[in-house]
């Protein structure tokens, strides 16, 4: 199965090859991740808004945490989706996990203001860094519920939509007209 992902570090695709996916690349903007990436499939150096893939040749992409990097709403978005929708098969799935504004965030984010809990817990600290350094996009896609479910909603057909612990989680297919 060729399967496209946002890669970060890899970790999401040495997951899919552990669950039996055979054909998996990843792409990143950072040239640095790339390259300290060693595991299966490759990483290449790219930007999600205009992927270096043929058309119809994935049959699944996933986007984990990418999206909300994106700068500008809905155009950066609506580009992402048109490439997704170009490069899947004809059947092809989307796949796509991101930060929602759901009462657990909410919480996430007072928890990020301690610096007693960010002391105490790693993954908090993570939260709260990436926070304050993405705080533009990251903010601009959480107040954007409607215009983000709306552009998902044209481009690809829902298979399944639904919200928890801080996340979007959103599989729909390619439309075929």
């Amino acid at each position: 199965m060729a399967y496209r992902h946002q890669s970060g570090r890899g970790s999401g695709l040495r997951a899919l090859h552990h669950l039996g996916f055979s054909e998996v690349d990843g792409i990143d903007l950072s040239p640095s991740l790339a390259a300290a990436y060693a595991g299966p499939g490759k990483i290449l150096v790219g930007d999600c808004r205009q992927l270096p893939f043929e058309n119809a040749s994935k049959d699944i992409l996933i986007v984990q945490g990418g999206l909300h990097h994106l700068p500008v709403l809905p155009n950066d978005l609506d580009r992402v989706l048109n490439e997704g929708a170009r490069v899947l098969s004809k059947d092809g799935l989307l796949v796509v996990v991101e930060p929602w504004a759901t009462l657990f965030l909410s919480l996430s984010h007072a928890l990020c203001r301690s610096r007693t809990i960010r002391m105490l817990s790693p993954k908090v600290d993570a939260l709260a860094t990436m926070i304050h350094y993405e705080r533009k996009t990251y903010e601009q896609w959480l107040s954007h519920p409607g215009l983000i479910l709306d552009s998902l909603r044209k481009s690809f057909g829902v298979e399944r939509c639904h919200f928890r612990w801080g996340k979007i989680y959103f599989a729909g297919r390619k439309r075929t007209s």
